[in-house]
């Protein structure tokens, strides 16, 4: 029998220090990479984050691996620190540890996801996603 998600996504987040949306603006400006990996709807609906890298979520280990040919320029190594940004926290956990497992160590998520970002009242973009296909 299956553990079910909600047992997948405790082991996901055990051990990792997951950072608040403030704390994930302290990180991009000590030059984490910030990943948002919402859908264009959820997007659309809720607006752009400032300065984050849009990677869809079906090819994020494949765009941030340093070792893959389809890697983004960004990737430069596996000691890259990584914040996921999803809309409510939740895939951005299962994506964190996705890229852990591949070896950037030092990938965590953003707890509340843009939903929290929102609440906390930080700035949404008005400009155009940086999206990576």
């Amino acid at each position: 029998m299956s553990p079910g998600v909600d047992a997948l996504l405790e082991q996901a987040r055990a051990g990792v220090r997951r950072f608040t949306p403030h704390e994930t603006i302290q990180a991009a400006g000590r030059g984490a990479l910030v990943v948002d990996t919402r859908t264009d709807l959820q997007r659309r609906e809720q607006g752009e984050l400032p300065g984050v890298v849009v990677i869809d979520r079906t090819v994020l280990e494949w765009r941030l691996d340093p070792a893959s040919t389809w890697r983004i320029p960004e990737a430069t190594g596996y000691d890259l620190e990584v914040v996921v940004v999803c809309r409510q926290g939740y895939s951005s956990s299962l994506a964190a540890a996705s890229l852990r497992a591949l070896g950037l160590h030092r990938a965590t998520d953003m707890v509340g996801g843009v939903e929290a970002w929102r609440a906390a009242g930080l700035p949404m973009s008005d400009r155009p996603a940086d999206v990576r296909h």
